[in-house]
C-alpha cells in the first residue's frame, strides 16, 4: 500500500500533467449539435492509483495542445484519441500521458476530447448509441485537418501527421484510417485539408471485430490507401486481439507496412502504464523503435 504522501504526490502529478492550452475543435456547433458542452469530469475512483480522469457529456469537442520541447521538436505531430467506451473520454491515462511520451521523442501531441454518447440532444440518444463511432469520427477527421491547416503555426510538417487511438478511440481511429470519404459537410477553410493521417498507432482497439463471425466491423475496410501502422493488443483482452490481427492482415494483403504486437497478458485499458505481472508497459519501447525506424522520432 502506498503512503498518503505518495498518493498526494501522484494526484498532484496527474493534475499537472493534464494542463495544456485547449481549443474548440469546431468554429461553432459541431455537426448536428444544438448544444456546446465541453464535458463534465466524473469523481475520481479511489482504487485508481495513479488517478484516472473520466469526462462525459461532451457535445463541443476540444483539442488539448502538447507541443514538443523546442530543442527536440522534429515537425511530427500526432492526434490522440483517448478511450472511454464512447460514453466518456479518458484525457490523461489515454491522452496527456501518451503525449508526454511522444514529446520526449520530439513529437508534438494533440489530445482530442471527442463527442460522447452522454450529453447528446434529447431524442438523439438512440442514433448516438447505434453508431457511437460516427460523431467521434467526424471530430477525428476535423482534428487531422486542423493540424494540417495550422501546421506552420504549430511547427509541423503537414506530411508527417499521425493518428493514435486507444480502446474506443482505437475503434474510431481504425475506421478513420480506412475511410475514403469525409464524414461531414465542410464548414470552413480548415476542411479543404486532407483528413488522411500519414501514419497510425492503434493501442488495444476496442471491439473492431465480431468474435462470432471473425470479421472486422463493416466500417473498417483495409486498403492500399491506408498509412503505415503500429498495433498493440493483449491475448487476455476481453475485447479480443482478433480485430487487431485482422487489421494487420488487411494491411499486409494490400502491401501496407505494419507492425503488430500481441502480448501474453495485460488486459485492457492500461494506456502507457505498466501492469503487475505483465510486460505490457514495454509497448512504448516497441512503439519508439517503430517511430525511429520510420524517421518520425528523435534519437
Amino acid at each position: 500500500m502506498k503512503s498518503p504522501l505518495v498518493l498526494v504526490f501522484l494526484l498532484l502529478l496527474s493534475m499537472v500533467s493534464v494542463k495544456a492550452e485547449t481549443l474548440p475543435l469546431w468554429p461553432g456547433l459541431a455537426p448536428g449539435e444544438t448544444t456546446k458542452k465541453t464535458g463534465t469530469a466524473l469523481p475520481l475512483r479511489p482504487e485508481d492509483q495513479p488517478p484516472i480522469s473520466r469526462v462525459e457529456n461532451i457535445t463541443a469537442p476540444t483539442l488539448a495542445l502538447f507541443p514538443a520541447p523546442k530543442d527536440k521538436a522534429n515537425g511530427v505531430g500526432v492526434l490522440i484519441l483517448p478511450g472511454g467506451g464512447f460514453g466518456k473520454v479518458v484525457p490523461d491515462m489515454e491522452g496527456s500521458e501518451a503525449a508526454e511520451w511522444l514529446n520526449g521523442l520530439g513529437i508534438s501531441a494533440y489530445v482530442l476530447s471527442y463527442r460522447t454518447t452522454t450529453g447528446v440532444d434529447a431524442g438523439a440518444e438512440a442514433a448516438a448509441k447505434a453508431e457511437p463511432w460516427k460523431r467521434p469520427l467526424q471530430d477525428s477527421q476535423r482534428g487531422i485537418r486542423h493540424l494540417r491547416h495550422h501546421a506552420k503555426e504549430y511547427g509541423l510538417d503537414p506530411a508527417k501527421i499521425g493518428l493514435l487511438g486507444f480502446s474506443a478511440g482505437g475503434q474510431v481511429a481504425a475506421i478513420h484510417l480506412t475511410s475514403e470519404t469525409e464524414a461531414y459537410d465542410p464548414v470552413d477553410e480548415v476542411d479543404r485539408e486532407s483528413f488522411h493521417p500519414d501514419f497510425s498507432l492503434l493501442i488495444y482497439p476496442w471491439r473492431v471485430a465480431d468474435d462470432k463471425t471473425g470479421q472486422l466491423m463493416p466500417q473498417i475496410v483495409p486498403s492500399a490507401k491506408m498509412p503505415p501502422g503500429f498495433i498493440v493488443h493483449t491475448d487476455d483482452d476481453k475485447s479480443s486481439s482478433l480485430g487487431a490481427a485482422l487489421i494487420y492482415l488487411g494491411m499486409k494483403a494490400h502491401g501496407v507496412s505494419g507492425e503488430l504486437h500481441v502480448y501474453q497478458n495485460g488486459g485492457h485499458g492500461y494506456g502507457t502504464r505498466p501492469r503487475p505481472g505483465s510486460v505490457i508497459g514495454t509497448w512504448k519501447d516497441r512503439g519508439t523503435d517503430w517511430l525511429r525506424v520510420r524517421g518520425l522520432a528523435a534519437e
